[in-house]
C-alpha cells in the first residue's frame, strides 16, 4: 500500500478549510480595490457598504421600527393606564400643595370632596386628550425625523474595521462552521479519491 495516499484526505481537508477561510476573509478584504493580474479584488462588504446601508435603512424604517408601530404603542390605552397613577399623584400634589402656595385664598375653599372631583375630571380629560396629543406629536416627529436616512448615514459611515467587527460578533459561529465544513468536505473528497485510486489499481 502506498502510504502517500493517506496524505490525500489530509491535504484535501486543508484545501477545503483554506478555501473557505479565504472566501470569508474576502467578504471584508481588501478594504480598497486592488488589481492583480488584471483582476480587481475588493472585499464584498466594503464594496457594497452603501447598498447594505440602504437596504438596512429600509428594513429598519419599514419593518422593524416604523412610526406607525411607535405611535400605536404610545397611544395604546393599556400603556396610558400604566402612567395614570403617576398623573394622579401629580394632580393631587398640584391641588393640595402647589395651588395652596400659588393661590392661598382659593385653596381655602377647596375641600377633600372638591379635590377628588377635580382629580376625576382632570384624569378623564387626560385619558381623552393624551392619545390625540401623542398622535399629533408623532405626525410632526415623522416629518422631522427620517429613520431610514439616519440608519443609512450611520451604517454608511462605519469604518471597514468596525463593520467587520460587528458582523464577526454576530456571525462568528457561522463563519467558523463554514470553515469546518470546508475541511470536512475536503477530507471526504480526499477519501473518495483514495478509494477510487485503490479500486482502479487493484
Amino acid at each position: 500500500m502506498n502510504y502517500w495516499l493517506i496524505l490525500i484526505p489530509l491535504i484535501s481537508a486543508f484545501i477545503g478549510w483554506f478555501t473557505n477561510w479565504i472566501a470569508i476573509k474576502m467578504l471584508f478584504h481588501p478594504r480598497e480595490p486592488k488589481k492583480m493580474l488584471g483582476i480587481t479584488f475588493h472585499g464584498i462588504f466594503p464594496k457594497r457598504q452603501h447598498q447594505f446601508a440602504e437596504k438596512l435603512g429600509k428594513l429598519v424604517s419599514q419593518e422593524l421600527l416604523s412610526f406607525t408601530d411607535i405611535e400605536s404603542k404610545i397611544t395604546d390605552p393599556s400603556n396610558l393606564d400604566k402612567i395614570m397613577p403617576m398623573v394622579d399623584q401629580h394632580i393631587d400634589n398640584f391641588l393640595r400643595v402647589k395651588l395652596a402656595e400659588a393661590m392661598p385664598m382659593i385653596s381655602m375653599f377647596i375641600g377633600e370632596k372638591t379635590i377628588n372631583q377635580l382629580k376625576e375630571v382632570f384624569l378623564k380629560e387626560m385619558q381623552e386628550l393624551f392619545p390625540v396629543i401623542m398622535g399629533n406629536y408623532m405626525g410632526k416627529l415623522k416629518d422631522q425625523l427620517d429613520l431610514e436616512k439616519i440608519v443609512v448615514d450611520k451604517v454608511a459611515s462605519f469604518s471597514s474595521d468596525k463593520l467587520e467587527s460587528i458582523l464577526n460578533q454576530i456571525m462568528s459561529k457561522e463563519f467558523k462552521f463554514v470553515e469546518i465544513i470546508g475541511g470536512v468536505l475536503g477530507f471526504i473528497i480526499g477519501l473518495i479519491q483514495v478509494l477510487i485510486t485503490l479500486l482502479t489499481n487493484s
